[in-house]
């Protein structure tokens, strides 16, 4: 029989609920405002709700243009999901390797090495932009899915080697040598001893690939050209004239939701059962 677990103390269970309302808090004035039929300041709640007026609306004013083809929504959730899993792969098919080194290697520059890794992190997103964009024009990759792509990976990259570094770390080397001198090839290792051990980590970096692509605005503005949108370029343009009306609360609750759905799938594979079988066990 399973030890019960340890009750959390008042004082931890305030703050778990503080905690809690943090991270869900700013969403309530979205939900509201999704569902109102008016709202004007400085009324702290909607003077008309959309039910009041099902006649005028049937549906909530917010969710009728969300759902609409006129919002291109569904368009932008497309092209932000598709970006998200390819920049995610690509920045864990380079990060990977890229981690294995810095982990494990020792090599002149290697100080140097990591602080050009994270470089695009300390240079203002502006000025890594302006300049992809000149080269992106001159390789004929402005305002195109690849362009958005590569420049994307600009950003992930460096927080997914940083992960992944600390994975390679943490993996102890024992095991593979355990497993190479009791008659596994190189292939085996890397499949039966080696990934499982990592995936964890593995799915955690690329989690954070997905999430901050997802999030990109100013890059995907500049290298989409206009002709690529997404969620975060629908919603600032729906904002940029400093008003937050109920469609852009519907189109901002609808960018929160690929985040949202891979929050949720990763803590659905991320289980330890999950990583005991290994790969083909």
């Amino acid at each position: 029989m399973s030890a019960a677990a340890p009750r959390i103390s008042p004082a931890g269970r305030i703050l778990v609920w503080a905690a809690v309302g943090v991270v869900v808090g700013p969403f309530a004035p979205l939900v509201v405002q999704s569902l109102a039929f008016r709202w004007a300041w400085p009324d702290l709640l909607p003077g008309t709700w959309w039910w009041e007026r099902r006649g005028a609306s049937p549906v909530p004013l917010a969710w009728d243009y969300v759902l609409s083809p006129v919002s291109r929504v569904g368009e932008a959730t497309l092209n932000t999901v598709g970006i998200g899993l390819a920049v995610a792969l690509l920045a864990l098919l380079v990060s990977l390797p890229a981690a294995r080194v810095l982990a494990r290697g020792r090599f002149r520059g290697k100080a140097a090495a990591e602080l050009f890794v994270a470089l695009p992190l300390l240079v203002p997103e502006t000025a890594i932009g302006l300049a992809l964009l000149m080269i992106a024009i001159r390789m004929g990759l402005a305002g195109s899915y690849a362009g958005v792509v590569l420049v994307h990976l600009v950003p992930t990259i460096p927080y997914a080697v940083r992960m992944l570094t600390a994975v390679w770390q943490g993996l102890d080397g024992t095991f593979e040598e355990q497993a190479a001198v009791l008659g596994a090839t190189r292939a085996q290792v890397l499949r039966l001893v080696v990934l499982p051990m990592l995936l964890p980590g593995v799915l955690a970096a690329a989690l954070f690939a997905f999430l901050v692509s997802t999030n990109l605005f100013l890059l995907t503005f500049l290298l989409g050209q206009g002709s690529i949108v997404t969620l975060p370029t629908l919603l600032f343009a729906k904002v940029a004239g400093g008003a937050l009306d109920a469609t852009a609360a519907g189109i901002a609750l609808v960018a929160a939701l690929p985040g949202l759905f891979a929050l949720m799938a990763m803590d659905r594979l991320v289980r330890e059962d999950v990583f005991e079988r290994g790969f083909g066990g």
